[in-house]
């Protein structure tokens, strides 16, 4: 089968999958795939109009006198065009349209090639959301990035709260009609629980009721809300709790703090598949825990906004503003397992990072281990806060903040003070020495500004480090100046320039002194990339042999 033919399959199934029972076509060539697909689905009421701006208006009525979304499809060019006073008036009119228009592939844009316009983004803020789709290809994967697309576009349709138009953009290369090849690399259909939808939003302002388990697990993620209350009900109900270091679930007895290696490790993994899994905010910074959540039988999202949930690994089999954890009955073998396991693992690593001296997972171990309770630890977003989480150990008292959103580097200096000078207490920063040279203009103060009290630990690896733990590292002939990266700057010098107290860490053993002082001041811990990469692979060693008795 052609990648044509099997996106547009897949993408008018799910839109009947999810309710949609009215498609509106403006026939074109571009767009056969999708109208081909439109034509063989008998679920569908398909209505073709020569007029695009026709085809966009009646949809709108369709839409409008329905109250649910209604489909509209068209080629690329000046037709995608002609859509735009009906998005309008269905954006001013909170009236649920799912336009999708197809487009040409990347390379024949900006060429000069036959009816190729830029249609990213083309209706602007007229639509409640856009989604570029991208090319199709025949590998593993695909069908979930498809059928997620369009579940989370016909929601944000719907709204509730918010219903309008939403903008699919589909490119597609020739061949554009069925080739009579019916193989590819996955299935099209949908999942196998014979779901509908993959997501199943519960309506809002209604609390989702799961069955009592003792194999359940919380996950906390970043930009997670009512976390102490999760936290407790996963207490009671004897589930482990796996947060992320900015998630604010990381303490207490159900703490999972070593959960990234466990989860690296094939058989714990396999053999602790839990009943259900129930997230807070966006995990994203442990691919083993990310590859264990798509394997979830049951992986229930829960978010405040249910026109935008967070689902990296499009795993979510449930979403809903909130859920009760109920207490089950029976042993606590299950959570004794986790504990044991993050018990021998915690040992295992606590002695790697004590035996190879200053190092940067041990540098964000015990920072988060020596700061004053009522403190704020602001994280860089690349290294350091993937060390805190693989290192930190479980505590309360600690506020710890990072620009997890978009996860960049840039404007952290400056987030870091303006968050210092918003916290009632001493603030600190744990950053890379390139996201400290991103924005080093966030030192400069004048002298009649508001100073906080931060301390700026920076990492100083000479480059980017991450870059030494990911597969480009080997790439040795590019590798050093197009990831590696180093900039040979001495930080001594940055902070008398701007006229900062500056302290040198070179031993572990340093790092406690060298915290001390008040007002805005840096402190810098020289590590080695290879020695980093070294010690991390120590660490996931040592935690392997701890698991096999």
């Amino acid at each position: 089968m052609n990648p044509a033919t099997a996106l547009a399959t897949v993408l008018v199934d799910e839109l009947v999958r999810c309710g949609v029972t009215d498609l509106v076509l403006a026939p074109g060539s571009r767009s056969a795939p999708l109208a081909l697909a439109a034509h063989a689905e008998s679920r569908l009421r398909l209505h073709v109009r020569i007029d695009e701006r026709s085809a966009s208006f009646l949809a709108l009525g369709l839409a409008k006198r329905s109250e649910r979304p209604v489909a509209v499809v068209c080629t690329s060019g000046t037709a995608a065009a002609n859509f735009h006073p009906a998005v309008v008036e269905a954006s001013e009119a909170g009236v649920p349209l799912l336009v999708l228009t197809a487009d040409r592939p990347p390379e024949l844009r900006g060429t000069g090639a036959n009816q190729t316009i830029d249609q990213v983004k083309l209706y602007g803020s007229a639509v409640r959301w856009f989604a570029e789709i991208g090319v199709p290809e025949d590998r593993p994967g695909q069908v979930a990035y498809w059928r997620s697309l369009v579940c989370r576009a016909h929601q944000r349709a719907t709204g509730p709260a918010d219903p309008g138009p939403v903008h699919l953009n589909v490119a597609f290369r020739e061949p554009l009609v069925p080739d009579g090849d019916a193989t590819w690399s996955e299935s099209l259909e949908g999942d196998a629980s014979g779901a509908w939808i993959r997501a199943r939003v519960a309506p809002p302002a209604s609390a989702l009721h799961i069955p009592p388990t003792r194999r359940g697990v919380l996950v906390v993620g970043d930009g997670a809300a009512n976390v102490r209350r999760y936290v407790a009900a996963a207490g009671m109900a004897g589930w482990p709790v796996l947060s992320e270091p900015t998630g604010g679930g990381r303490y207490g007895d159900h703490a999972i703090s070593t959960y990234h290696f466990l989860l690296g490790d094939p058989e714990f993994a396999e053999a602790h598949r839990p009943d259900v899994v129930v997230t807070l905010g966006r995990p994203g910074l442990s691919r083993p825990l990310l590859s264990w959540l798509r394997r979830a039988q049951e992986h229930i999202v829960v978010a405040p906004d249910l026109t935008r949930w967070p689902d990296p690994t499009r795993s979510a089999t449930q979403v809903a503003q909130a859920v009760e954890i109920p207490i089950a009955s029976g042993d606590d073998a299950w959570l004794s397992s986790w504990r044991q396991a993050d018990h021998a693992a915690r040992e295992a690593l606590d002695q790697v990072l004590d035996s190879h001296g200053l190092s940067e997972p041990r540098l964000a171990r015990d920072l988060a281990e020596l700061l004053p309770n009522g403190s704020l630890l602001f994280c860089g977003s690349s290294m350091p806060i993937r060390d805190l989480d693989q290192a930190m150990r479980p505590r309360r008292g600690l506020r710890l903040m990072a620009n997890r959103g978009a996860s960049g580097i840039d404007g952290l200096v400056s987030s870091a003070m303006g968050a210092a000078l918003a916290h009632n207490g001493p603030a600190y920063a744990l950053i890379g020495d390139l996201t400290l040279l991103h924005d080093q203009n966030g030192l400069i103060l004048g002298p009649r500004e508001p100073r906080p009290d931060l301390c700026l630990v920076v990492v100083n690896n000479d480059g980017g480090g991450i870059f030494s733990l990911l597969p480009q590292a080997a790439l040795e002939a590019p590798f050093e100046r197009v990831f590696g990266t180093p900039h040979g700057v001495d930080f001594a010098y940055l902070a008398a320039a701007s006229g900062l107290p500056y302290t040198l860490v070179t031993e572990a053993e340093e790092l406690s002194r060298a915290l001390k002082g008040d007002g805005v001041r840096l402190v810098e811990a020289r590590t080695d990339r290879e020695a980093n990469a070294a010690v991390h692979a120590a660490m996931r060693d040592a935690v392997r042999d701890a698991m096999r008795p």
